[in-house]
């Protein structure tokens, strides 16, 4: 299997919104009611806009793609929180299952953050991800926090990583 990544165009925000759709199925099912990926299709117009003026913007994300199309979809930046461990948060990493254990997620992680200092919030119930961070010398700091009443309050850890030293590869845009 060929992965290839590339930063997402404004052309692509259905696409993208489909495949985040898709993951959260996936990734949540176990941990949300049907109501919830119910609603998440209600509104997915709705994000695709968000996520079309974001691009235009210049909050552009990240997208791996195989022969069959898109793949996979990631996003970092600046933290916009002064009491943040790191000056980078990764906000998201989302590969479909199927591609699972194929380097998709890796592609994703160094295209956007390299081995540069940074942090993340993952699901404290997720230990799929957490394992993939930890072995991307990501640590839990012992903060935790809770989403939203839309994702039904899951409890989240926050997970960082000091600079791995050496220079820091990223996705230029």
């Amino acid at each position: 299997m060929s992965l290839l990544l590339r930063a997402a165009t404004v052309d692509d925000a259905e696409a993208v919104m489909r495949l985040h759709l898709r993951c959260h199925e996936e990734a949540y099912g176990r941990h949300l009611p049907p109501e919830f990926f119910e609603m998440r299709r209600n509104t997915l117009d709705g994000r695709i806009e968000t996520l079309r003026q974001g691009i235009t913007a210049g909050h552009i994300p990240t997208v791996a793609y195989d022969a069959a199309g898109l793949v996979g979809v990631a996003a970092s930046g600046a933290s916009e929180d002064p009491e943040a461990p790191a000056p980078v948060e990764l906000r998201m990493i989302y590969t479909l299952a199927r591609v699972h254990g194929s380097g998709a997620g890796q592609l994703l992680l160094d295209a956007l953050i390299g081995r540069g200092a940074a942090f993340l919030w993952v699901l404290e119930d997720n230990p799929r991800a957490q394992a993939f961070y930890a072995k991307n010398g990501f640590v839990a700091d012992g903060t935790t926090d809770r989403m939203d009443d839309t994702w039904h309050n899951l409890p989240t850890v926050r997970m960082v990583r000091a600079a791995a030293g050496g220079s820091s590869t990223t996705l230029e845009r």
